[in-house]
């Protein structure tokens, strides 16, 4: 079943031919030629394992004297180079110092000899290094990884001098795959402040100018200013805006009491703080002068054309100001007095007798929530076909419609109106009868919208 190898063939053939070619020997000696030839064989391969692990293979048809020249003349010329390069370096690094103006200590001086030093033995490691690699690379690749870590750790931190000193010429023990360093725009910067400050420091003082040493004693012989009146002045300033906030405050409280309540409640007010009028007036001056055109002149102007025999009632009146600009007779009433003029009471009830003036005036006085005992009030004071001059702020109208068909219900009827003005707006009533609707009816266009001044 299993065919035989071709070895237990000739296995019979060698042993019929041994004793042919074999001589006869002795035991003995065949025995002692045997083992040293085994001893021989053991330490010749013990001796080129040792070689093999220590040397190179060389390759066939080297010199290993001409090498050893070679490698003697790199060395040399290496040493020579670094020597060099060492004393272009102290030679630079002196000339910086001088121009910089530093005294050079001897310790510095040491540490950079002791840099240059450290800089060419580890150049010389470094090429010693790489031969060794070159010829160890077949025989153990780890020692060669494990080497090179440790150059590379220790090359910058022993070339770290030279770099910052001059960067634009790499060192020669750095590799080059090292890129040089260049400064970001803010180390340059840094550094020239630091150069010029530096300078500055060693720079020895100059003179003062005698001219301009005098200017500051002439400054200084004139007398300040005392600084007790310009404490008075300031606290007088602060003073005046504090009052000025103050009464602003107070007009806007007083023009929020007379807007939301009966006129009879605003005459008891006044009567119980008369400055308080003295107060409203002056704030509401002060609103009215920031307007192009104040309605009392224009309803001057309008009188002026006007028979000055006609007699005028003017509800609300002030500082009686349309009473000095026109020639006709006026009666001026108001809540407080500011004038002789000015007859004190409420203006629903007003001291006159029926159908006595011609012309009956409310400019800017239509305030509080009893508008309609005004008018009907206005109307039993003018005689038939008298004049109602009315001028008030726009922004209280609602609608200025509803407004002109109540006051025609009170017995008036609407002759003349000027909606351009963009404060105020202006109409004139001509009475033609007494009120056509009862006490008790309600009339929702005179309910003008409250005129409320904000906080500047």
């Amino acid at each position: 079943m299993f065919e035989e190898p071709e070895w237990a063939e000739e296995a019979p053939l060698a042993a019929a031919l041994e004793p042919v070619a074999s001589r006869p020997r002795s035991t003995a000696a065949s025995q002692i030629k045997g083992s040293k030839r085994r001893q021989l064989l053991a330490t010749l391969r013990a001796l080129e394992a040792a070689s093999l692990s220590q040397q190179p293979p060389s390759l066939p048809g080297s010199d290993s004297e001409e090498e050893k020249v070679v490698e003697r003349k790199k060395k040399c010329q290496k040493k020579a180079f670094f020597a060099t390069a060492s004393a272009e370096v102290e030679e630079k690094r002196k000339k910086q110092h001088q121009k910089q103006g530093l005294r050079g200590s001897d310790s510095a001086e040491k540490e950079v000899t002791k840099q240059c030093r450290k800089r060419t033995l580890f150049a010389h490691d470094s090429a010693t290094e790489e031969k060794r690699k070159a010829k160890c690379q077949k025989q153990s690749p780890s020692y060669t990884v494990q080497h090179l870590g440790h150059v590379d750790q220790t090359g910058p931190k022993a070339c770290k001098s030279s770099a910052t000193n001059d960067p634009s010429k790499p060192s020669p023990g750095t590799t080059s795959s090292l890129t040089p360093h260049t400064l970001s725009r803010k180390q340059w910067r840094n550094r020239q402040k630091n150069k010029r400050r530096h300078k500055n420091k060693f720079r020895p003082p100059q003179p003062p100018d005698p001219a301009v040493a005098t200017a500051p004693t002439e400054e200084t012989e004139v007398p300040p200013a005392p600084t007790q009146e310009s404490h008075e002045a300031r606290a007088g300033a602060l003073r005046a805006r504090m009052t000025r906030r103050l009464d602003g405050a107070q007009f806007r409280y007083l023009n929020e009491q007379l807007y939301s309540g009966p006129s009879s409640a605003a005459q008891r007010l006044f009567q119980e703080d008369p400055e308080a009028f003295l107060l409203y007036h002056r704030g509401f001056q002060s609103q009215i002068k920031k307007w192009p055109l104040q309605p009392v002149d224009r309803i001057a102007r309008d009188l002026r054309q006007r028979p000055a025999s006609l007699v005028v009632a003017d509800f609300g009146c002030g500082d009686c100001r349309l009473a000095s600009s026109i020639r006709n007779p006026v009666h001026c009433f108001d809540l407080a007095s500011l004038d002789p003029r000015v007859t004190v009471c409420d203006m629903a009830q007003v001291p006159l007798e029926d159908e006595s003036v011609d012309v009956a005036v409310f400019c800017l006085s239509l305030m509080g929530t009893n508008i309609r005992d005004f008018l009907e009030e206005a109307n039993r004071v003018l005689k038939p076909g008298g004049l109602l001059k009315v001028a008030e702020v726009s922004s209280r109208f609602e609608d200025v419609r509803t407004f002109l068909g109540a006051v025609t219900k009170l017995g008036f009827k609407v002759i003349f109106k000027d909606l351009t003005n963009s404060h105020f707006f202006l109409f004139d009533f001509e009475k033609i009868g007494p009120p056509r609707v009862g006490p008790k009816a309600q009339l929702s266009g005179l309910k003008l919208q409250p005129c409320l001044y904000k906080r500047r």
